[in-house]
């Protein structure tokens, strides 16, 4: 195809990309069903884990938890049957290690099966500045916020990309998006996240994988304990979110197919002004929404494993 008739064709589809986005702010997104598809959730013994476990289980799934917390599991799988999970696994897994990653990804391929919808979703935070956090815990952040998604996704996404059938959930940041000061290693390894699946999501397209799908899910704070202590300054437009209301926005995202979520919704503004903006004003702005000062008051809790 040459120059001319390419460009024509990319000028109609975004014509067409744009008012099917519009027309989706009034018809809402035909939504899937996925009764008896299994959803592996790693981080599962607390927190928005948990939410999303009773969630995936009020649609009927077969549930795969995973976390290093056994009486965290144990609760969340309790719950999780009450909601109406058809079955529910659940395994000890520490996700940093990575031997112990497909250790447990081969029991769970042995026991209950492959994997349709994979949750990236354990999480840590150390809450010191860069120069101030131990090399050992800057290390342990990255392979568990980001490292881990890449062995989760070696052993369970190969049977995905066989079948042409899948979802790849990503629970991210919106510091992840835009750094934040006070959360250096915290940042790094949520950009990876965010970078690594975006990245992989472009793979199963120009491969033909379009029906291995992908969600990337980027909240502000979650008012689930990893942030305690930590103030936001205006909190009409940045407020901290509950996680139930996260909870049922990301499962409304992966029945819908929707790739980014960003949480609140002036996240899209904001990150839109982050790449536009020149860099003083871009500063100007952080300091304004108060990106230097969130972590001035953190406390987290005594076991920062969401």
């Amino acid at each position: 195809m040459n120059f001319f008739l390419e460009t024509i064709q990319v000028i109609l589809l975004s014509i067409w990309y744009n008012v099917e986005a519009f027309l989706h702010l009034f018809v809402p997104m035909k939504k899937k069903n996925i009764a008896g598809e299994v959803v592996l959730i790693t981080g599962a013994g607390s927190g928005i884990g948990r939410l999303m476990a009773q969630e995936f289980a009020a649609l009927g799934t077969v549930l795969v938890l995973w976390d290093i917390n056994q009486e965290g599991m144990k609760e969340t799988a309790r719950l999780a049957k009450q909601s109406g999970a058809s079955r529910v696994h659940y395994y000890l897994c520490d996700c940093s290690d990575k031997n112990e990653v497909y250790r447990v990804a081969d029991q769970v391929k042995r026991e209950v099966g492959d994997i349709d919808i994979l949750v990236n979703n354990a999480g840590i935070v150390t809450g010191k500045k860069f120069m101030d956090a131990p090399d050992s815990l800057m290390e342990k952040t990255l392979e568990v916020n980001s490292m881990a998604h890449f062995w989760t996704y070696k052993a369970f996404l190969p049977a995905m990309i066989a079948n042409n059938h899948g979802h790849l959930v990503s629970i991210a940041s919106t510091a992840g998006l835009i750094a934040v000061n006070g959360l250096a290693d915290y940042c790094a390894s949520k950009f990876a996240a965010v970078g690594f699946a975006e990245s992989v999501g472009l793979e199963l397209l120009a491969t033909g994988k379009d029906g291995v799908k992908t969600t990337i899910v980027c909240p502000y704070f979650i008012n689930t304990g990893m942030f305690d202590g930590c103030q936001t300054k205006w909190p009409t437009l940045l407020p901290i979110l509950n996680p139930d209301y996260v909870a049922k926005k990301i499962i409304h995202a992966v029945l819908t197919d929707q790739v980014f979520l960003l949480l609140p919704k002036s996240m899209y503004l904001i990150a839109a002004l982050k790449n536009i903006l020149p860099m003083k004003q871009g500063i100007l702005l952080g300091q304004y929404l108060g990106a230097f000062s969130l972590m001035d008051t953190f406390r987290g809790h005594s076991k920062k494993q969401e």
